[in-house]
């Protein structure tokens, strides 16, 4: 059985222990974040600015599953969703509340799409976040905590659209 508190980096093959959440939030002063990772979700770079935020280091980083910063409040049907879409060369953008390495939270707005070879190949996807708005986090809060269990993982609310917000706003 998988340990959702484990994380092994597939480069070192070192076990990254994650916090127990905190209800504690940072909040995102904004700047650039930025993240790549292969066609699996494995982070291939991660800039200054995520590093700082999250808490991991790049060695930590380098290597893990982008999942490392999951949190658990976050619905598994919205990362269904968003990988459906970016699997299409789409782009998803959605509001993501994320785990810090010593268990406090952050949200982001975050914008991901496909990189492409020169065939027009996925070789991987980058991810930018902005800072969210503060009254749609509240709303968003509502809708995930409805709509956080695995019976929900593949509720129109998570696969209809790449315009997640919009599609929140017309569910309510």
């Amino acid at each position: 059985m998988e340990n959702a508190l484990i994380v092994e980096n597939t480069i070192t093959k070192e076990q990254i222990f994650k916090s127990q959440p905190v209800d504690e939030e940072v909040i995102f002063d904004g700047g650039v974040m930025i993240t790549e990772t292969d066609t699996k979700g494995i982070i291939t770079y991660a800039n200054r600015k995520f590093r700082e935020m999250t808490g991991f280091s790049r060695e930590e980083l380098i290597g893990a599953p982008h999942s490392i910063n999951r949190h658990p409040d976050m619905p598994k049907g919205a990362f269904r969703g968003m990988w459906k879409i970016i699997s299409q060369k789409k782009i998803w953008h959605g509001y993501v509340k994320n785990l810090r390495k010593d268990g406090k939270y952050y949200w982001v707005l975050v914008f991901i799409q496909a990189k492409l070879d020169e065939n027009g190949k996925i070789v991987g996807f980058v991810a930018g976040r902005k800072i969210p708005d503060a009254e749609k986090i509240k709303e968003i809060s509502e809708i995930y905590a409805k709509y956080h269990g695995s019976e929900y993982i593949d509720h129109p609310i998570f696969l209809e659209s790449s315009n997640f917000s919009e599609h929140i706003d017309r569910s309510r």
